[in-house]
């Protein structure tokens, strides 16, 4: 098991340090082809809030994110709280394995097909409550919250480096979102999980310096085409091997 979820990690780190996106979407699509969502979740916790925090403060003024973005944000922790889909760990987890593979499906084919977004930001205002409270019941229910909080900031142009913060803040908080979620869901082994995802994190940063290497000798469109046929693949195996 140790060692599963090192490869898992340590694969997921080398996408994200190669094309700067994908860890806690491609190991919560891996990690449950063996474990629970649950479980996959809880050893998301760490790794994760690492990284984005990281992300959230390698560039400045975070502060106007939050204030352009706060109903959104709190639209988050109200999804969390009261969320419209079942979550993990819930009676009906089949259906969280069945969500989560949708969103793998829905996040390949959204990478590896949509060019140009329509401009939503006249809109943002009215929107951001609405995507926010998406987003949080989402990551409840799957552990992952890139549909639709990615699509929806490429919606709005941020330039780039607003763009890469945004994710950080966003994913951030949901990821604090997620960690009270699990904390207050009684599971035995979320203690262990918790050790469990401190080792995941060195596996997670491993990948990511290996991952910038490999950047520098493989094209970059090509890695990331590969990649998202790979989270077609994987969420179309998990919505069959449900139903």
């Amino acid at each position: 098991m140790i060692v599963f979820v090192c490869l898992v990690f340590l694969l997921a780190g080398m996408v994200k340090g190669t094309i700067g996106l994908g860890l806690p979407t491609i190991a919560m699509g891996l990690l449950t082809l063996l474990i629970s969502p649950l479980q996959a979740a809880a050893l998301l916790l760490i790794p994760s809030m690492l990284t984005n925090v990281w992300q959230l403060f390698a560039e400045g003024a975070f502060l106007a994110l939050i204030r352009r973005f706060f109903w959104l944000l709190c639209g988050i922790v109200v999804g969390t709280i009261w969320s419209i889909f079942p979550t993990l760990g819930s009676a009906h987890g089949y259906l969280s394995e069945i969500l989560l593979g949708s969103m793998l499906l829905l996040y390949g084919l959204y990478g590896l097909f949509a060019k140009n977004m329509p401009n939503l930001s006249r809109y943002e205002r009215f929107l951001s409550p609405v995507i926010g409270y998406l987003g949080g019941a989402l990551i409840v229910a799957t552990g992952v919250i890139v549909i639709p909080i990615a699509p929806y900031f490429q919606s709005l142009y941020l330039k780039k480096n607003e763009l890469v913060q945004a994710l950080g803040l966003v994913f951030t908080l949901s990821t604090v979102c997620l960690g009270v979620f699990l904390y207050q869901n009684p599971s035995l082994s979320f203690i262990a999980d918790i050790k469990l995802s401190s080792l995941a994190l060195i596996a997670a940063l491993l990948g990511m310096h290996l991952g910038k290497r490999l950047r520098d000798r493989i094209s970059e469109q090509k890695f990331r085409r590969l990649f998202f046929y790979g989270l077609i693949l994987l969420g179309s195996y998990m919505i069959v091997h449900q139903l």
